[in-house]
C-alpha cells in the first residue's frame, strides 16, 4: 500500500480505498463558490477542527497560490469533491480562495483556431 502525500488513501494495485464521496461526508456542494481556476493559498492559520487526511493533505499544496483544478489533480479527486473540502478549509480561515482575474482583452481567434485543431489532432 502506498501511503504518500501526494496520493492519500490509495493502493498501488486496487486504487482508491475510500469512495470520493465519503471525503466529502457525502456533501455534493461547497459552502465557497470557487472555479476550477480559482486560486487558493495558506493563511498560516491552524484549523481548529478535526479535518480528514485529505484536507491536511490539500492544506500542504496551497503554500503558494495554487488553482482548485490543480489540487484536484494532485488529490485525484473530482473537482467537486475537492472544492467542498476547500471550502471547508476556508471556512475555518486556513485557506483564501480567489477567483480567477481575467483581463478585458480580446480573444484572438486564430489563437482559437489553432488550439481546436490541436485538439482534433489529439482525438
Amino acid at each position: 500500500m502506498s501511503a504518500t502525500q501526494d496520493a492519500p488513501l490509495l493502493d498501488d494495485a486496487a486504487g482508491r480505498l475510500i469512495r470520493p464521496y465519503t471525503v466529502s461526508n457525502g456533501r455534493t456542494r461547497p459552502t465557497t463558490v470557487l472555479d476550477l481556476l480559482s486560486l487558493v493559498m495558506a493563511t498560516g492559520t491552524v484549523p481548529q477542527v478535526h479535518l480528514g487526511p485529505e484536507h491536511s493533505v490539500a492544506l500542504g499544496l496551497c503554500g503558494g497560490p495554487t488553482s482548485v483544478a490543480e489540487i484536484a489533480a494532485h488529490l485525484r479527486l473530482p473537482a467537486v469533491v475537492t472544492k467542498v473540502l476547500l471550502s471547508d478549509l476556508v471556512d475555518c480561515g486556513a485557506v483564501t480562495a480567489h477567483p480567477p482575474a481575467f483581463h478585458d482583452m480580446p480573444t484572438d481567434r486564430s489563437l482559437l483556431e489553432a488550439v481546436l485543431d490541436g485538439l482534433r489532432r489529439q482525438l
